[in-house]
């Protein structure tokens, strides 16, 4: 099961813009790379530095603490490894809309 997180149409993300959007308790970068946007961890798994203000270079993004590169489409970290994950973007009808997994729940 999924859900989608619609961003609010406050958050700014035109075209070379960045933004952060929270959801199950976890931060989510947003990246506007040449109108193509990208959702993905805003956590390195390394070390846990944030992503948001990592040096882009096309569709990677270098984690500023250790320099660590990830593709914002796969979240793959270049050469292997460590990944973030990479979530499904849609623009519909002006609105970007983050397919999230759904929380597992647990009965007891």
């Amino acid at each position: 099961m999924t859900n989608i997180l619609v961003v609010p149409a406050s958050v700014d993300l035109g075209i070379g813009k960045r933004a952060r959007v929270q959801a199950n308790g976890s931060h989510i970068a947003l990246f506007n790379v040449d109108g193509q946007v990208y959702a993905i961890d805003d956590s390195c798994p390394h070390n846990g530095a944030s992503l948001l203000f990592g040096k882009l270079d096309g569709r990677w993004v270098q984690c500023p603490a250790h320099g660590l590169r990830f593709n914002l489409a796969t979240g793959c970290l270049r050469g292997g490894g460590m990944n973030v994950r990479a979530y499904p973007v849609e623009i519909a009808e002006d609105c970007i809309r983050i397919t999230l997994p759904t929380p597992v729940t647990r009965h007891q």
